[in-house]
């Protein structure tokens, strides 16, 4: 009986296409990325030094941060989107990616002038950075998990921390082209927090929405 049961089930199982998870999670970054670049145009609007921001350090330091997290997050989502996914070295790099950013930003503090520091590590934005990293992230949040939804993750939280990890940094990297602060400290504190804000969304919606 076990054996019938077995024949029926897979009786109209169809191969899954090559590739297929990493055509639908790059296109829910396309698609959620479009959406959250849009609403920060129309919304929050591009930095008024765009046209020389990327002559300076600071504007390629807080892209390759946030373009790296994504990046991680997206190698650990692949992974974790398998019944048989164990994956470590995605959280592995993203904390050293952190920590390599706060010992930059520390000395960064110790060679500007003391009047300097508040500013380079506040800013003028520090109480509405996060925000508006989260609010630009969940376009691709959204999108990230309904294609999860389509796969079997056997850990829904820590795919769902993957998720938000992913969502977050491509959030924060659109964020990037609006935000003209200049400290390392800046982007070590409120961008770190805005991601890790969005990442624990997504454990949290993950335990719930990607249970099987």
């Amino acid at each position: 009986m076990t054996d019938d049961l077995i024949a029926r089930l897979s009786a109209d199982v169809r191969p899954v296409r090559r590739g297929l998870m990493w055509q639908l999670l790059i296109g829910a970054l396309v698609v959620g990325g479009i959406i959250a670049t849009i609403a920060m145009y129309m919304m929050l609007g591009l930095r008024e030094d765009i046209a020389t921001a990327p002559t300076t350090m600071i504007f390629w330091t807080k892209s390759f941060y946030t373009f790296a997290l994504a990046v991680l997050g997206f190698c650990a989502t692949i992974v974790l989107a398998r019944p048989d996914g164990r994956t470590r070295w995605p959280w592995i790099a993203a904390i050293g990616l952190g920590v390599l950013l706060a010992i930059g930003a520390a000395m960064q503090l110790m060679i500007m002038p003391a009047d300097q520091t508040m500013h380079l590590i506040v800013g003028g934005s520090s109480l509405v950075c996060p925000f508006y990293i989260v609010g630009l992230s969940l376009p691709v949040l959204a999108a990230v998990m309904l294609v999860l939804r389509r796969m079997a993750p056997a850990r829904a939280t820590l795919a769902g921390l993957a998720a938000g990890l992913f969502a977050g940094g491509t959030g924060a990297w659109v964020y990037t082209f609006h935000c003209g602060e200049n400290g390392m400290m800046f982007l070590t504190l409120w961008y770190t927090l805005g991601i890790l804000v969005v990442a624990a969304l997504g454990a949290l919606i993950g335990r719930f929405a990607l249970r099987w």
